[in-house]
């Protein structure tokens, strides 16, 4: 039976990603504002959406040339490195995006939250796992009201290694005391969905996002019937498999 529902935060439950990318874009335009614009960057976050913090920015970093323009603002924020400054610029635009609570409101997944709710009333442990830092997925959980809403949270600052390494994924179902056989995962990205089957977790579902519908195909990693680029076939799905646990 199924009696563990796992989320991921960013592009799962809420748009964050959407806000994440735009951060990006906004930081790497502050930095080189002749030569970049804006959608290119939010293009380019597309490769990365699910990766940690340090491993998104680097890319940017390298992929846009940003490193002389990042480098001179190292002493300014206290850091060592060009992709943290970056990630210090970014930080500000972020920060900016999500201190508004409206935009956090309408920037929820309503099918996936529905979800969420459904495996709630359905009697299953909830948990989120995030690589999102603790600060961040408290303030947009306090901010949505959701905090209660999930039996344990794990984030980016409970493990040593992200997705796609499944640390995250085998802490909630140590934590839930749960078998991964009797778990469901929902995830967005690539890396996510590598985490979660690395971790043997049985039922393992993709809701693609217009920044990761491409990689999740052509990845390979899921069953097409696992894949789900319409969120109006998210009710029957989860209906479908509680169904069968409940007679398997």
């Amino acid at each position: 039976m199924i009696r563990a529902a796992i989320f991921d935060l960013d592009g799962t439950l809420v748009q964050t990603e959407r806000l994440k990318a735009l951060s990006y874009a906004r930081a790497a335009v502050d930095l080189c504002p002749y030569t970049l614009a804006e959608a290119t960057v939010i293009d380019a976050f597309k490769d990365v959406v699910g990766l940690s913090r340090r491993e998104v920015a680097t890319h940017l970093v390298e992929r846009f040339d940003l490193q002389e323009k990042a480098a001179a603002l190292m002493d300014q924020f206290g850091v060592s490195t060009p992709w943290q400054a970056y990630v210090q610029v970014r930080l500000r635009h972020y920060h900016a995006l999500i201190a508004d609570p409206d935009v956090l409101r309408s920037n929820q997944w309503p099918h996936n939250v529905a979800v969420l709710e459904a495996a709630r009333a359905d009697g299953c442990q909830t948990a989120l796992a995030t690589m999102s830092r603790c600060e961040q997925a408290t303030r947009v959980l306090d901010i949505l009201g959701w905090a209660d809403r999930f039996n344990f949270i794990a984030t980016r600052d409970d493990v040593t290694h992200s997705k796609p390494d499944p640390e995250i994924y085998l802490l909630v179902l140590s934590e839930l005391a749960v078998d991964p056989q009797d778990a469901f995962v929902l995830e967005d990205s690539p890396s996510g969905v590598q985490a979660a089957l690395a971790a043997e977790i049985a039922h393992v579902f993709a809701v693609t996002t217009p920044f990761t519908r491409d990689r999740i195909r052509s990845a390979g990693l899921l069953p097409e019937d696992h894949i789900v680029d319409d969120p109006d076939r998210l009710p029957g799905i989860l209906a479908a498999l509680l169904d069968r646990a409940k007679n398997s």
